[in-house]
């Protein structure tokens, strides 16, 4: 079985997970002002880690949820086992699952699957990314006034702060705005031509790995500045290549 075919199984079996248990009460591990952690997220990304070190226990595993396996191996799994959880939780059907691989430091692998709807995203390094098996792109829209954006406004006062001023300016210019609670999801729209920008001051690896991938084979750009004082965490700026963004930066 090749990498992607494995990422694949993975992805589809987590997502068979969540699906059943979409729509039931959640046992929630954490509760935080801004965010939900639930016993299924690591019942999904354990089930995920099973799948992918059962058939390549050298490798490492880096999940949302913690790590595994070989972390001196140069191919290491990134995994977000429910990218959308606080939908999840509110039984919004807009979430998925998303897995990188990372070879030498470079993500050369990636699906996004979301369960409800039924789509899986894949993507290897210098391929054509696709949509459940049929080749996709960014869109080909160059004028901000012709745009869907995509815009986070993070979990922390000064993220909120950055985030709900881009907003406020996005806005002014866009067709249309939205806040979506998926990041990665929200990649994979960029990469399918649904969405055309994707911006956000602060982002895990987890989130974006497999969705970076997308979008810049799909002909997109994707600039990411870490995040001072945390680790693996990102500000992202995700576009489809042709609009001036930086208006509203």
């Amino acid at each position: 079985m090749t990498d992607l075919e494995l990422t694949i199984q993975a992805a589809h079996e987590a997502g068979q997970l969540l699906k059943a248990n979409f729509g039931s009460e959640a046992v929630v591990d954490e509760a935080l002002h801004h965010d939900i952690k639930l016993a299924l997220d690591k019942e999904s990304q354990n089930l995920i880690e099973g799948i992918l070190l059962g058939a390549r226990p050298d490798d490492a595993f880096y999940g949302e949820e913690g790590i595994g396996g070989n972390q001196e191996s140069n191919r290491q799994w990134i995994v977000d086992p429910i990218d959308g959880t606080v939908n999840f939780f509110y039984g919004i059907p807009h979430f998925c699952i998303s897995i990188a691989l990372r070879i030498d430091d470079e993500v050369v692998l990636g699906v996004i699957h979301d369960p409800i709807v039924g789509e899986t995203w894949t993507v290897e390094k210098g391929g054509t990314p696709m949509l459940d098996g049929k080749p996709i792109s960014c869109s080909k829209r160059d004028q901000l006034e012709e745009c869907a954006l995509f815009i986070g406004c993070g979990k922390d006062e000064e993220a909120l702060k950055i985030g709900l001023e881009r907003f406020r300016k996005a806005s002014l210019r866009a067709r249309k705005m939205r806040m979506m609670g998926s990041a990665a999801l929200g990649l994979a729209y960029i990469a399918t031509g649904r969405l055309d920008a994707y911006i956000e001051s602060r982002i895990s690896l987890w989130d974006i790995a497999a969705g970076k991938l997308l979008v810049e084979a799909g002909g997109g750009k994707v600039d990411l500045e870490p995040s001072e004082g945390n680790a693996d965490t990102w500000a992202i700026v995700a576009t489809n290549g042709r609009i001036p963004i930086e208006e509203i930066l």
